[in-house]
Parts: structure tokens; C-alpha cells; sequence
């Protein structure tokens, strides 16, 4: 049986807040009581917004509430080039076609949605578009459909060992298609990859068995499953856990400085407080 390997991947593009904490405290608990492995991979794609000092202030944060990583920490933005052979890989399937939609649209949809964060369904406005078309400043978007037409004997699947979610999961093409869509996959001139793919990609390069994350990650589940099975990639367990939330219900995000893991050791509190504050 393979070790249990899992990872904790944040965005340095702010300040570790309660609920990042608790994704990442879970993520490495799993792995230390298993006797696995526990890695941490900044997913820095986003280039505008990633800073070197939000990146340092992950690493003091998770090191003062007590956590460990094994290996080197993986950056994104160091290896784009990595990437290149599995776009190359979709577009000799014929999978992947050049969009010139709204530059905001697009750079919308490089990082991980959240809850809240409103997935709009691309309405296809490029999708007859050829690679051949494609001109700088182009994103590839995937062409689901045809995905799915490729896989139609051999629908992925999936196992989820949440709580909310638990069991075994089989792709719904019609589900996907109607509530996803055609996503961005990568943006030109920027050397951008999309997070569906990067992340993807990146679980199986660093042999994950089983990504802990947010549920408000469940429902796109399945395109990074469709994405790992067009490139023959293994598809790890999935583990999508609960959400910190504010006392109103709503999901702490990093606007959320009030709540940021550096206040609290700024007033005094103490990685068991912590703990206890995110109901562990």
C-alpha cells in the first residue's frame, strides 16, 4: 500500500487567516498519524498578485503553529516550463481552442474558485476556433464536450473520504458541462497556467495520495479528474472538509485580516488556542 502523501497548497497573495490554518493543521495531522508524508507547494501562478512576503509570512506561520514539511517546497512560478508538455499533449487531442474573451474573465478564472465566488459557464463565444487562430494574449480554454466524448467508455471516478461527501463519485458529463464548462487551461504571454490544470498536474508530479482542501473545491472535482485521466496521470483520494466561518455563516477569506494567523500571535495566542479556535 502506497504512503499516505498530502500537501498543503496556498496562494501567497495575502496573510494566512483561521481557515487556511485548519486546512493546513488537518492536512498535516493526516500525514503524521498515518506515518505519510506531509508537503507544502505555493501556487504562485497568479504573478500580479504573489509576493515574496506573503510567501515568508506562510512559511512563519505554518513553522509557529507547529508544522513540518518534508522536502524542498515546490513554487509554481519556478517551473512553468514544466507544464508545457501536458498543454501540448491536450492540443494534439484537439482539446484545447484559443479565447480572446475579457481579459478580466480570464484572469478570473486562473485561480482556485471559492464559495461565493460566482462560476459564470462560458457561453462558447471562441470555441470555433481553431489553434491555428490563436494570437498573443489568447488563454486556452478546454473543449469539454470533445473531452468527454473521448472518455465517453471510460467516465473517470473518483474517491472521497470527506465527511459530506464520502464514497465513491463517477463523473456526470452532462452535470459538468452544464454547471463548469469550457475553463481557462492557460493564458498566453504571460506563461500562466490555470490552477484546474497546475494543480493537477503538480498532485501527480509530487505523488499525492490524497488532497485534503476546502469543500467549496468538491464541485470542480471532476474537471481535475477529467483533466488527470486524458493524460493517463494517477487520480489521488479526495478529502474536502469543512469551512471556518465568521459568526454571520460566511467563509473567512483573506480579506479577512481580523482573523489572520499573525494578529492572533501579535495578541498572544498560542498554537493550542488556535487549534481549539477551529474546533481541533
Amino acid at each position: 500500500m502506497a504512503d499516505f502523501i498530502t500537501r498543503f497548497a496556498p496562494s501567497p497573495t495575502g496573510p494566512l487567516h483561521l481557515g487556511h490554518a485548519f486546512s493546513a493543521i488537518l492536512a498535516h495531522d493526516m500525514a503524521r498519524a498515518d506515518g505519510g508524508k506531509f508537503l507544502l507547494r505555493m501556487e504562485d501562478t497568479d504573478l500580479q498578485r504573489s509576493k515574496p512576503e506573503w510567501d515568508a509570512q506562510i512559511i512563519e506561520d505554518l513553522s509557529w503553529l507547529g508544522l513540518t514539511w518534508d522536502g524542498p517546497i515546490l513554487r509554481q512560478s519556478q517551473q512553468l516550463f514544466s507544464y508545457d508538455p501536458y498543454l501540448e499533449q491536450l492540443a494534439k487531442l484537439d482539446l484545447l481552442y484559443p479565447c480572446s474573451c475579457s481579459r478580466a474573465d480570464i484572469r478570473a478564472a486562473l485561480a482556485a474558485p471559492q464559495e461565493g465566488q460566482e462560476h459564470e459557464v462560458y457561453p462558447g463565444t471562441c470555441k470555433h476556433r481553431p489553434m491555428t487562430t490563436r494570437e498573443p494574449g489568447d488563454a486556452l480554454r478546454l473543449h469539454l464536450d470533445r473531452a468527454l466524448g473521448l472518455l465517453k467508455n471510460q467516465l473517470p471516478r473518483f474517491q472521497e473520504t470527506g465527511e459530506k461527501f464520502f464514497g465513491h463519485h463517477q463523473i456526470d458529463p452532462n452535470r459538468i458541462q452544464a454547471e463548469i464548462g469550457d475553463v481557462v487551461i492557460s493564458r498566453k504571454g504571460e506563461d500562466i497556467v490555470a490552477y484546474f490544470l497546475a494543480s493537477a498536474i503538480d498532485d501527480a508530479a509530487q505523488s499525492i495520495t490524497d488532497v485534503v482542501r476546502g469543500e467549496d473545491l468538491f464541485d470542480f472535482t471532476p474537471i481535475q479528474v477529467t483533466l488527470l485521466t486524458l493524460l493517463n496521470l494517477p487520480i489521488p483520494n479526495y478529502h474536502h472538509h469543512r469551512l471556518v466561518r465568521d459568526e454571520s455563516g460566511k467563509r473567512l477569506a483573506k480579506r479577512d485580516d481580523a482573523r489572520a494567523i499573525a494578529k492572533y500571535r501579535a495578541e498572544g495566542a498560542t498554537p493550542a488556542d488556535i487549534r481549539k479556535m477551529v474546533g481541533l
